[in-house]
């Protein structure tokens, strides 16, 4: 579902960095604009110390795409920026041409909601450079936040072994948009509901809400609060019981249950949001039941996150719902994902593709020569491996998987292996070939990639490395191109 154009009213082309623009105008200038290349977006390791991440933004990132384009107030701004020397940095003709350019690469991507991992291709993008270079900035940031969130969503409702997720980061985000993507990917990643109505409206995410402490404050008595808050919306009553004394709030909720029964209403429970959560929810429970009113829920938050639910979980809680807020949306633990974006490959003016590759001081930065897919290997509905390997290769025959950090270890693949490719057509020449699921959808297809992997790959701690090697020829490559830079570097 789009939303992007709903939230902003303005055109977003200039969502690029600077460098972008400036190597765009020397692609220009040097009659490079047409120059057919190939780049990969993808992450270098696991967020949050885990086994996997949950690849989300790709609606996102498919709806930028489409409206890509340079208004008059764009390039009217950029006509004013100078260099040191105080003239113009872009010329008008430059600017002309940047008007009337309109988005025309092929994209290929994975899924949102597909389990990922380090140095596999989130997205490949292929078509003249200026525009590859132009798209970058935006498709690492909206690719980078949402796999971050979806991926700690997952964790979060994991934790909560199926229990319901309420994602109440809205008043905790990075601004309007980082609220509004953090629900979205939060969704793709598990959570059964929002309390973002923004969110809810745009992208049709079911919303869950109650009262806060004001309500009660506002009353002088708690009991006199709860009573008018159940008068007032009988089909919405979880009662915040901690304003004053949570156990005391337990039997003031118990008595406007009792009111909201007889005027043929159901209290839906209690919320705890601070305080012992395991005993208190426990104490709660009791009292609940003893009062008759054992479907109650009882609904915690207070600065959640997967590693405290998880605890929780082991004391015994009886929480039933959890309300998760800051930690998810601001994916507590780690800032940012990571990703990357770069350049693989050059067309020749023959028409074939000439692999390029950056190498570095650090292995993990050394990217992968040439035009690259993921293949991912089955065995009895169980995935077992990745490959990653150049589309000109041919694994008819099956293919060797070599561990891009130890070339020691390899893994056979027979050409019998059951498999599947997870980059799949999104553009073809500027124009969407691939209709982005509903957001249900995705989130059942996020469900189901992680209840297929091994529990020992989504576990929190010294997780499973779940192997993900180079196909042996590009490996080849791959060390081959290494050798030959750092021989002529000398």
């Amino acid at each position: 579902m789009r939303y992007l154009a709903k939230l902003y009213r303005a055109g977003l082309g200039l969502f690029t960095d600077l460098y972008q623009v400036t190597m765009a105008y020397g692609y220009w200038k040097n009659g490079l604009q047409d120059r057919e290349a190939v780049f990969h977006l993808h992450f270098r390791s696991n967020p949050f110390g885990g086994g996997y991440a949950v690849a989300c933004g790709l609606a996102t990132a498919m709806e930028w795409l489409e409206d890509l384009a340079f208004t008059d107030e764009d390039r009217h701004y950029l006509a004013a920026l100078n260099g040191v020397d105080g003239s113009p940095l872009l010329e008008p003709a430059f600017l002309e041409w940047l008007g009337g350019m309109r988005f025309a690469c092929d994209v290929d991507a994975v899924p949102e909601g597909t389990l990922v991992f380090p140095y596999e291709p989130l997205l490949r993008v292929q078509g003249p450079i200026i525009q590859c270079q132009l798209v970058e900035t935006a498709l690492l940031c909206i690719v980078n936040f949402q796999t971050l969130i979806a991926t700690k969503a997952a964790r979060v409702c994991t934790a909560a072994r199926g229990e319901p997720v309420i994602e109440f980061g809205a008043r905790r985000a990075q601004g309007i948009d980082g609220a509004v993507a953090a629900t979205r990917a939060a969704y793709v990643g598990g959570c059964a509901a929002t309390s973002n109505l923004l969110a809810g409206r745009l992208l049709g995410i079911p919303v869950r809400g109650t009262h806060a402490h004001s309500w009660v404050m506002l009353f002088d008595d708690e009991r006199e609060a709860f009573l008018a808050y159940a008068r007032a919306l009988p089909n919405n009553c979880v009662f915040l019981v901690d304003t004053y004394d949570t156990l005391e709030g337990v039997r003031h909720a118990i008595e406007a249950g009792r009111w909201l029964r007889e005027h043929g209403h159901e209290m839906i429970g209690i919320r705890l949001d601070s305080g012992d959560l395991a005993a208190l929810s426990v104490q709660a429970r009791r009292m609940l039941d003893e009062a008759g009113f054992p479907k109650a829920v009882i609904l915690a938050s207070n600065e959640l996150d997967e590693t405290i639910l998880a605890s929780l979980k082991e004391q015994g809680a009886a929480i039933t719902v959890w309300g998760v807020g800051t930690r998810l949306v601001t994916a507590h633990g780690q800032s940012a994902l990571g990703g990357v974006y770069k350049l693989s490959a050059v067309r020749r003016p023959s028409g074939t593709w000439q692999p390029r590759i950056k190498i570095s001081e650090q292995t993990v930065k050394t990217t992968n020569p040439g035009v690259l897919q993921v293949r991912r290997f089955w065995d009895d509905g169980t995935p077992i491996a990745d490959a990653i390997y150049d589309v000109e290769t041919d694994l008819s025959a099956g293919c060797t998987l070599v561990d891009p950090l130890d070339p020691t270890r390899r893994r056979r693949m027979p050409a019998r292996t059951k498999h599947q490719d997870l980059l799949v057509p999104v553009f073809r020449a500027g124009r969407p070939v691939y209709e982005p699921p509903p957001l249900e959808e995705t989130r059942r297809h996020a469900a189901a990639n992680l209840a297929a992997f091994p529990a020992a790959v989504r576990r929190f701690v010294n997780p499973h490395l779940y192997p993900v090697g180079l196909e042996e020829s590009l490996h080849q490559l791959k060390t081959r191109m290494i050798l030959e830079a750092r021989e002529s570097a000398r």
